[in-house]
């Protein structure tokens, strides 16, 4: 028990000196990586019959996602920031259906869709 609740703290202190030290492109890479997480554990919660779970880590992919979209310059990104929007919208919508469905192809949609974006932000890194 001991253990456990000393690694959590350590996993939280390591994630905060990350976020403080990050770039605010490291920082948007940091939140699609935590997405990415959360969807997997999300379809794992599903798979295993785990509704609560899976209910606690869609609404944590949701923040993610609206934390993303937030994140957003509209009047310097352009067309791409537009098209952004309205594609983390459209996540959304899907993860608030796989919410209600329990579908986890829906989770697959959605991480496929931020893999894609993410690749875009990883080259940019590169």
């Amino acid at each position: 028990m001991y253990a456990m609740r000393a690694m959590k703290q350590y996993q939280q202190v390591s994630l905060e000196a990350r976020v403080a030290e990050a770039t605010p492109h490291g920082l948007i890479l940091m939140l699609m990586q935590g997405g990415l997480e959360r969807l997997a554990q999300a379809r794992g919660a599903i798979e295993r019959g785990q509704l609560a779970e899976k209910g606690e880590l869609i609404g944590k992919a949701l923040g993610i996602v609206s934390g993303l979209r937030e994140a957003l310059d509209m009047e310097k990104g352009g067309e791409l920031a537009g098209n952004l929007e309205g594609l983390y919208g459209y996540m959304t919508q899907r993860l608030l259906e796989a919410n209600r469905s329990n579908d986890a192809s829906i989770l697959d949609e959605v991480a496929g869709l931020l893999r894609e974006v993410k690749s875009g932000w990883d080259q940019i890194a590169a």
